[in-house]
């Protein structure tokens, strides 16, 4: 089993584990080992911490030969996004803007449930400054790069946990999503990503971006994403907007009879452009839920283009988020980013207030489609990776090739990237899997039985590496 540690799922460690074929030390040595051996030609984390990481699978190992395990994930590794506070560490946020030198002494909320469980947290992993681009290349770690072809971007902003993911370094990682962060790395890079509904992650600090966001599991399977939503999704007492926990654990309610939905299949949003392939990958995978049983429709429009919303809404938050910052601070930070800043300075009030309300009814739009469907499938971006030095494709305009995920952030449902096949230059697409608000349950149903229908993961990155 050595020799596959690599491409092992957490339930499949946790099996080893219970039946003494491994040990968290040896999983947390292969864990790191492969994450140092790739660094150089993904450039994925921006921290690694082996000391700590080897003591905290130490721990785990005498908990588990006295069969007393502390929680769903003991000594499983778990990477964290660079945008998520955990203890111990600096969360630079990708950015040179942010000071290292403070105590760092605070776990946000999914960090810390994923402590109490036993993870074995061992590193931080890349993102986009501030999380602001949907790519993964700051001017603090430089590019990182996809698996599947290092030329190509791993996608953003959690560009950094998708590409350790597909590579085989971890089974889990934890992402953000406040616009497609989660789903778009990991229609990418080939894996499943999933963004929660609003509330059902706690986040902290707030954020004036918070009530976009959703904090959520990037994995090989939607079974082990579904166990670690089981571990992430508690409230906290620092997020007065989280929810209570389900009655259910995630990972226990996954099988589901996919005759009882009726899907809406939308391929493009507002007259943009999709790629031949992504369209057709797209598309046959969503007629994958009609030969399982499920009535799936066609449907040309979904909800009015949302993209003007979005931009009144970001112009009044990234004025508050960085309306403290320094002179100083901006001329180390992305130009692009330091450009929207600045044209988002004096938004009135009362525009941020006329678009709150422009968002109660856009979400009315969407609450009311879900009356006639329990799911919506579209692309998940307008194209496959592209070149990694670019933040955005050619042919297309820079927000224009990602119609598809914003829209549910505004909404704050749950949505889910599932690999569902590769173009012919070999490159991963994703399914979006969309549910109405508080079923995420629901996505990750159709999203495991499109897995046991169309399994994607024995198909690996071409990655030759030597270990010693």
């Amino acid at each position: 089993m050595q020799n596959a540690i690599e491409w092992l799922m957490a339930t499949e460690v946790l099996q080893a584990y219970r039946a003494g074929d491994l040990s968290p030390v040896e999983v947390a040595q292969a864990t790191l080992r492969r994450a140092e051996a790739l660094q150089p030609s993904l450039n994925a984390f921006c921290l690694l911490d082996p000391e700590n990481a080897l003591a905290q699978a130490k721990a785990s190992e005498a908990r588990w030969r006295k069969g007393q395990p502390l929680g769903l994930l003991d000594g499983v590794p778990v990477s964290i996004k660079d945008i998520i506070l955990t203890k111990g560490w600096p969360t630079l946020r990708g950015s040179k803007a942010i000071n290292p030198d403070q105590p760092w002494t605070e776990d946000g909320p999914a960090v810390a449930r994923l402590r109490e469980h036993g993870a074995v947290i061992f590193g931080k992993t890349t993102t986009s400054e501030f999380a602001a681009k949907p790519t993964t290349n700051t001017a603090l770690c430089g590019i990182t790069r996809n698996p599947w072809n290092t030329a190509r971007t791993p996608g953003g902003s959690s560009g950094g946990a998708a590409a350790s993911v597909a590579a085989g370094v971890s089974a889990l990682a934890l992402g953000t999503d406040a616009g497609g962060s989660i789903r778009m790395p990991a229609n990418f890079c080939g894996i499943f990503g999933f963004k929660p509904g609003g509330g059902r992650v706690a986040m902290y600090p707030p954020t004036p971006y918070a009530t976009f966001a959703g904090f959520g599991p990037m994995t090989r399977s939607v079974t082990d994403a579904a166990l670690m939503l089981s571990v992430i999704a508690a409230p906290d007492p620092r997020d007065w907007e989280s929810l209570p926990a389900e009655a259910q654990p995630y990972h226990e309610g996954l099988k589901a009879d996919p005759r009882q939905w009726r899907i809406a299949w939308c391929p493009g949003f507002w007259g943009v452009k999709v790629d031949a392939e992504v369209a057709a990958l797209t598309e046959k995978a969503a007629q994958v839920f009609a030969a399982l049983g499920a009535k799936v429709e066609l449907v040309e429009q979904v909800c009015e283009d949302s993209r003007p919303l979005h931009g009144q809404l970001m112009r009044g938050l990234t004025e508050y988020a960085f309306q403290r910052f320094t002179p100083e601070q901006l001329a180390v930070m992305d130009p692009d980013l330091v450009r929207n800043i600045e044209q988002s300075r004096n938004v009135p009030a009362v525009d941020l207030l006329d678009a709150e309300m422009r968002r109660v009814q856009f979400a009315r739009q969407l609450n009311e489609f879900h009356q006639s469907y329990d799911l919506l499938l579209t692309p998940v971006t307008c194209v496959a990776a592209f070149d990694a030095a670019r933040d955005w494709p050619e042919g297309y305009q820079p927000r224009e090739w990602y119609p598809f995920t914003a829209p549910f952030n505004i909404t704050r449902q749950p949505a889910a990237s599932v690999p569902c096949g590769f173009t012919s230059e070999g490159l991963p697409v994703g399914l979006h899997i969309v549910g109405p608000r508080h079923r995420d349950l629901r996505v990750l149903q159709a999203a495991f039985a499109f897995e046991q229908a169309a399994p994607w993961s024995a198909r690996r990155p071409p990655l030759d590496l030597k270990f010693a």
